[in-house]
């Protein structure tokens, strides 16, 4: 089969295509042949050596969306032959507030989706859903599970509130709006990008700020203030924005972290946090249940994940260029089967 396989870390050049011996299947798992997969920040910077404990080779690829092949077990035969979704998260554990101490990402440790086949456990599938195509339903685990988790689960959106949502453009941040959106909210985003802030408001952001114009926090304060307030923030950005987040939310507020693309924050003033009684959270991937009610709420709403731009496999270098240019808007797919 063909295969993208990182061999070591620190250059895009020790990611290669290589043609490899099908995977073997085991007990309780299934052999799913990948139709499209999509693009994650933690791909990238797997490539890059930034990631804990990687360990090489190893095929790339949480995201991806394929036709059951075959399975191990006879009493799991009635998957064969269905279009299905993988849920990327591997062994969540018992609790639903937070992972368990197994837990693990599709793509590294486990050869992932960067490939023709992938084996994962058959508890990870779901029906594909109706409305999407193989590109749009490659595009939605990863970034969809994450984005639920962090706008409901942890974020715990009520319709009428006013969201904010950081870094806008990326996979996650682009289907929180869709999310937040279908479900009530007024949002508004902010980027580095005015195109990608244009887009948002022409998806329905009612309003947006760029973090490079001078005066970012008292222009967010503004715009906050024209909307009542800001009372959930879904931020996968970090960096030295925090402080300007922790003035526009509204008090009793609430701050829901799911990455730190920008880096760490400069500086962490507690005083805002608890004269504004404001509620601190942070969150990863998600639960089965988060993982279900994600599908059913996209089903439900009839959500499409935006796509930025399709590659061929063998076009992996535009698509990790692309990546680390930070210039997508939406999610970067590959397509393995055409």
């Amino acid at each position: 089969m063909k295969a993208l396989v990182l061999r070591d870390v620190g250059k895009p050049e020790h990611l290669k295509n290589e043609t490899l011996d099908a995977p073997g299947l085991l007990s309780g798992h299934c052999l799913v042949k990948v139709k499209s997969a999509s693009l994650n920040h933690r791909d990238w910077w797997i490539v890059k050596g930034l990631y804990a404990n990687i360990k090489t080779p190893c095929i790339l690829g949480s995201d991806a969306a394929g036709i059951v092949h075959a399975v191990f077990d006879p009493e799991h035969a009635s998957w064969i032959g269905r279009e299905v979704i993988i849920n990327p998260a591997l062994n969540w554990g018992d609790s639903r507030l937070h992972q368990g101490k197994d837990f693990r990402i599709l793509g590294m440790p486990d050869d992932g989706t960067f490939a023709e086949f992938v084996i994962v456990p058959v508890r990870n599938l779901v029906p594909k859903p109706a409305h999407l195509d193989w590109n749009e339903s490659a595009a939605l685990p990863l970034a969809a599970l994450t984005a639920y988790r962090a706008v409901f689960t942890r974020g715990n959106m009520l319709p009428g509130q006013t969201v904010l949502i950081t870094g806008i453009g990326g996979g996650v941040a682009s289907i929180a709006l869709s999310m937040a959106l279908a479900a009530g909210a007024v949002v508004i985003v902010t980027s580095g990008s005015d195109a990608k802030i244009g887009q948002a408001v022409k998806n329905g952001a009612i309003a947006g700020v760029n973090y490079k114009d001078s005066g970012f926090t008292e222009l967010l304060n503004q715009t906050a203030k024209k909307y009542g307030g800001i009372d959930i923030v879904i931020d996968g950005t970090g960096g030295d924005t925090w402080d300007a987040l922790l003035n526009a939310v509204n008090p009793g507020g609430t701050i829901v972290t799911y990455g730190a693309t920008r880096g760490k924050p400069d500086s962490l003033d507690l005083r805002k946090v608890f004269w504004k009684q404001l509620t601190l959270k942070g969150t990863t991937m998600g639960s089965p249940d988060d993982f279900s009610q994600m599908i059913r709420f996209v089903s439900q709403h009839s959500i499409r994940p935006k796509i930025d731009s399709v590659h061929a496999l063998e076009e992996y270098r535009q698509a990790f260029e692309r990546m680390s240019a930070a210039v997508q808007n939406g999610k970067i797919i590959l397509c393995i089967d055409k």
